[in-house]
């Protein structure tokens, strides 16, 4: 698979296949891709936490805002909840300062996920505190997001933007649209 359709297949899948679990194995391998991209300054302060467990994964399920604009829909149902989460961490004792290596980070773990058949989606939306309790993360470690993973059962399209609205949307088959903006609106010409 190029690197272009794994891109495109990697989209931001909120509905998965419950049964289907992740192992901490394969979490493992996703994580070793964060590893290897770059990282500011090469410190490297980010630290991860596996959640595979049914019953982890239902506390953590509750703490999460599932895709802001669908202002009708609370997050997936039961048997299309994730079947498995990451909680991405700065280690405050490495670095007060991650950049940009979130991003970084998660973008190679989901393209992992991709490439071996799931899919996933960063979620910013966190009650940060809750979770930090919940799980008895120290304040040594900073949350930063939530990748919730699992095997899609959505369909996800990216279509082009029409007058300016980048908000996605289902549609009412449960499709999800995705609008991108044209490319000859993101080069700009000198």
């Amino acid at each position: 698979m190029s690197i272009k359709d794994l891109i495109k297949r990697n989209r931001s899948y909120r509905r998965f296949n419950e049964q289907e679990r992740i192992t901490e194995k394969q979490l493992t391998e996703w994580i070793e891709l964060a590893r290897f991209s770059a990282s500011g300054r090469n410190e490297q302060p980010l630290k991860y936490i596996f959640v595979t467990d049914k019953d982890g994964c239902s506390k953590l399920f509750s703490h999460l805002g599932w895709a802001g604009y669908l202002k009708d829909w609370k997050g997936p149902e039961p048997g299309e909840r994730p079947s498995a989460y990451i909680i991405m961490v700065n280690d405050m004792d490495i670095a007060s300062n991650y950049f940009c290596d979130d991003g970084i980070a998660a973008q190679s773990i989901l393209l992992g996920a991709v490439e071996a058949g799931y899919g996933g989606c960063m979620i910013a939306s966190v009650n940060k505190k809750a979770v930090a309790d919940c799980f008895a993360i120290s304040e040594r470690y900073q949350i930063l997001m939530v990748l919730a993973l699992g095997k899609p059962v959505e369909k996800v399209v990216l279509e082009e933007m029409q007058e300016g609205d980048f908000k996605y949307w289902r549609d009412e088959e449960g499709i999800h649209h995705v609008p991108k903006r044209p490319l000859s609106e993101l080069i700009l010409r000198r």
